[in-house]
């Protein structure tokens, strides 16, 4: 490979991550912001309050435009889930960046 190729090749990929590394940043920012949100969502799902509000919505007695994904019960589980399953995939990725270096 000529210089001048390596050079614009080392180029892209320094775009490339910078760009990634903005948008990582932003993400992790807004991800953590939600986390207070969460932890109350997390109390909520099962609690007493959730299977009343639940019951509620399955006699009719909440309005119908109201919207009520939080009853859903798959829905709660599947967000959980999948923050669940983003924190293993971090955790598996700082553990590899870890182990060559590259922190």
């Amino acid at each position: 490979m000529k210089r001048t190729e390596r050079i614009a090749e080392m180029e892209q990929y320094l775009d490339e991550t910078r760009a990634a590394v903005d948008s990582m940043a932003a993400a992790l920012d807004a991800y953590e912001a939600a986390q207070k949100g969460y932890r109350k969502l997390c109390g909520y799902y099962g609690s007493a309050q959730w299977m009343g509000d639940f019951a509620a919505d399955e006699a009719g007695k909440l309005p119908e435009g109201l919207k009520r994904g939080v009853l859903s019960e798959d829905g709660l589980y599947d967000l959980i889930m999948d923050n669940h399953e983003l924190i293993v995939r971090m955790m598996k990725l700082m553990t590899e960046m870890a182990q060559y270096g590259q922190f």
